[in-house]
This record gives C-alpha cells, sequence and structure tokens, in this order.
C-alpha cells in the first residue's frame, strides 16, 4: 500500500507497515462510534472529517483505499451514513484517480 512507502528518517519498512496497520485500526474505531466521519466531495471524492492527531501520516485516500479493500464494516457503515447525509455517492474513479483534500473539504485536488 503507498501508505507505507512514507518512511521517515530513522524508520524500518516493518516499524511503519505496523504504525500504519494501528493508525487504521483507530480510524475505524472512530468511524464506529462516529467521532470521525466521512465527508463527501461533489465529484464523489472522501475525507475523514475530524481524524486529526493520530493519522500516523496516512492520508485520507490511502486509508480509504485500504479499509475498503479490506472490506471494513465501519467504513462501509459511515460511507452509507455520508451518501444519506450529502445526497451523494462516493465514486471510485475519483478516489482511485487520487482526489483529495488538505483543508477538510473546502477545496480539492489531485496534489
Amino acid at each position: 500500500m503507498p501508505c507505507d512507502t512514507r518512511i521517515r528518517e530513522g524508520q524500518t519498512f516493518v516499524e511503519r507497515v505496523s504504525e500504519v496497520k494501528q493508525a487504521l485500526a483507530r480510524l475505524e474505531r472512530y468511524l464506529a462510534t462516529g467521532s470521525v466521519t466521512i465527508g463527501i466531495a461533489p465529484n464523489g471524492a472522501v475525507t475523514f472529517k475530524g481524524w486529526q492527531a493520530d493519522r500516523a501520516d496516512v492520508t485520507d485516500v490511502c486509508a480509504f483505499r485500504t479499509l475498503s479493500a479490506a472490506s471494513s464494516w465501519a467504513l462501509k457503515q459511515a460511507v452509507a451514513r455520508a451518501e444519506a447525509m450529502t445526497g451523494r455517492k462516493v465514486n471510485a474513479q475519483a478516489v482511485a484517480a487520487g482526489w483529495h483534500t488538505h483543508d477538510a473539504g473546502k477545496t480539492w485536488g489531485t496534489h
């Protein structure tokens, strides 16, 4: 997964993989409790609202792709809630293209 390629100085690949897994497990718990929610852009891209302090440099796009591939129940439920609230569907093509936000959904781009 591309999340684990953001290795910090002095960190091993194995340490990074473990760090990413732990961050994604926390995100799943936050989604399940509702402390983190999903935002959906007009084009169907996604962001995790409320996930800040302990994300371990894992991007929203990478987290979404990884949890989707793992068939995360918490993610599926959060997506269903977000789609119902916004009236928009998550667009797999926008996610695959890397559309993301750095400002909680105010602006979106691929860079």
